[in-house]
């Protein structure tokens, strides 16, 4: 497996969506982020440095598999991410191709399943009307953004 073929793969599951963030990182979300949508997967693009463990990959494990993820030789608790269960692999030879598939897979699905029913009803609606929402949403959250905030006394 490798960042590239993973990509396609995550891309072709329901309601997935990418964005890049926090330097060099794909992060993939089950719906988008203007609507609610939550992550499941992040694919760390950086050149590995030498003498530092770095995951190439980190994603959702869920609570009942978490320990058990973590028993594997090059697999560990994901920073900042531990707390939610996810895990961080420091190499893609962790699983071979269809395993890692099925981990994300299991990954997308724990996070969709824990979706709040408004952001499950949002991706429902025919493509267009999701598009429109999410085109609103991400204009009112900028707008929000840019007013400057009152200064503390």
């Amino acid at each position: 497996m490798d960042a590239e073929r993973l990509r396609a793969f995550l891309l072709t599951l329901s309601h997935a969506v990418e964005t890049l963030q926090w330097g060099n990182n794909l992060v993939f979300w089950v719906g988008d982020k203007a609507i609610g949508g939550k992550m499941f997967a992040l694919i760390n693009l950086d050149e590995p440095v030498e003498g530092k463990t770095r995951a190439v990959l980190s994603y959702s494990a869920g609570p009942e598999r978490y320990s058990e993820l973590l028993e594997l030789e090059g697999l560990y608790p994901a920073p900042y991410m531990a707390r939610i269960h996810w895990v961080a692999a420091e190499h893609w030879q962790v699983f071979r191709n269809p395993e890692w598939e099925d981990q994300l897979r299991h990954a997308h699905a724990i996070t969709l399943a824990k979706l709040p029913p408004r952001t499950r009803a949002n991706l429902a609606l025919p493509a267009t009307q999701q598009k429109k929402l999410i085109q609103e949403r991400r204009a009112l959250l900028s707008k929000k953004s840019a007013k400057p905030k009152p200064k503390s006394k």
